[in-house]
């Protein structure tokens, strides 16, 4: 699959848009999903172009668990200016590793099977780097295969982003214990001087900054709220991160330094220390990221589902629909439908497991598509076997998500 960017944006002109991925997608039977290939391009670029002047060439590492569609993310990983793969499972990576000689494992594994293939192949032991933030973790690969018994297994470790806010309290995601400089000196310490590891990167996701809308749809003071606590929170962390890296590079080579993800880029970039960016997100648009401030992917990604019933003559009901994404559990979660304009889901019904009624929908009859948007991107796929690769008002081809090809990662 090529990407060539064009400076046609049809995606601006809703019904250009969804008129002619329904013409292109007319023979296919509902639920199914499109992937359009300029709206894609498109954001592939954008992605890139959002990166500012740090101290070096910042690439970006695609972000499996946001894409789910090895076609793809095979596609992308091949444009200049991105560079490896930030998979979510140890054995998804291994499978990657076939095609893709760089994936980062963005995720501590427990997985034992796995753990003895990737100590057991030197090809995948030099193509595939776990993520540690514990000793507690290295104990448990050296008890399912001994450093002697195995090729050197890479590591990178990873640092918490969150901030630690005196009027907002805890601000990011949980993940590593490690968040000082001198429990990240200490851990590298111990990681190098260890038999059977190697410490090429570092790792730090500032979920709070880079997941985290800033322009709230009806909230505009939350918005600025969120927008102050982005500010001080980068700031912090640039300092942190800065003398975490140099604090580890005293003794170990670092290869990479990746942080942020789609929704941090200009920020991160600007980082001298930071060498990537991982992002998956904005290459498929989905509907949360309509809500940021200095950006706007492209809707690249959609499903359609179609209308069984009409309950009243202003109420249709679509088969399925409730493809709720990760998060915490409120309505930007849910699916969003938008072709035909203006159909609204009913508050105490929402989106169902095997239907979701929509209102405003006078115009709507029994055997009519209705084109959704999910929240998140990688989710999607989760739920069809293939995504319509769409140019225009044709399908040029049909790519398998994971679930597509027998993989379920989690």
């Amino acid at each position: 699959m090529k990407l060539t960017p064009s400076t046609d944006a049809p995606w601006e002109n809703p019904r250009e848009y969804w008129s002619a991925l329904s013409a292109a997608t007319a023979s296919l039977e509902p639920p199914y999903g499109v992937l359009s290939r300029p709206a894609l391009a498109r954001n592939a670029q954008d992605l890139l172009a959002r990166r500012t002047s740090g101290g070096g060439p910042t690439t970006i590492r695609v972000a499996s668990k946001s894409l789910r569609v090895r076609g793809v993310i095979e596609a992308v990983e091949k444009l200049a200016g991105y560079h490896g793969v930030l998979a979510y499972t140890l054995p998804e990576a291994l499978w990657l590793a076939e095609a893709i000689p760089d994936v980062v494992v963005g995720y501590p594994s427990v997985d034992r099977t796995a753990l003895k293939q990737l100590g057991r192949d030197e090809n995948l032991a030099c193509g595939v780097t776990i993520m540690v933030d514990s000793i507690a973790q290295l104990d448990l690969i050296d008890s399912v295969i001994a450093p002697g018994k195995r090729s050197s297994i890479r590591v990178c470790l990873e640092l918490d982003a969150s901030w630690d806010s005196r009027l907002l309290g805890h601000m990011g995601t949980w993940r590593s214990p490690v968040h000082s400089v001198e429990q990240a000196r200490a851990l590298a310490q111990h990681i190098v001087a260890r038999p059977g590891f190697t410490l090429v990167g570092l790792m730090a996701y500032e979920g709070q900054i880079a997941g985290t809308v800033d322009q709230p749809e009806g909230r505009p003071a939350y918005g600025a709220l969120v927008r102050w606590m982005q500010r001080r929170s980068a700031a912090e962390l640039a300092e942190r991160r800065s003398a975490a890296v140099a604090a580890i590079r005293e003794f170990a080579d670092l290869e990479f330094v990746n942080g942020g993800g789609t929704g941090s880029i200009e920020s991160t970039s600007a980082e001298p220390v930071v060498t990537e960016i991982a992002a998956g997100s904005g290459l498929f648009g989905p509907h949360l990221f309509d809500h940021y401030e200095k950006f706007r992917p492209a809707p690249a990604a959609a499903f359609a589902l179609s209308v069984v019933r009409k309950p009243r003559p202003g109420t249709a009901t679509v088969l399925g629909g409730g493809w709720i994404a990760s998060g915490p559990p409120a309505a930007d979660r849910v699916p969003k439908p938008v072709w035909p304009e203006g159909l609204r889901m009913v508050p105490r019904e929402m989106a169902g497991e095997v239907q979701t009624p929509l209102t405003r929908a006078s115009a709507l009859a029994v055997g009519d598509r209705v084109w959704f948007r999910h929240t998140k991107a990688g989710e999607l796929a989760e739920h069809l076997n293939e995504l319509a690769l769409v140019d225009g008002d044709r399908i040029i081809d049909v790519l398998p998500t994971y679930r597509g090809e027998g993989k379920a990662w989690l």
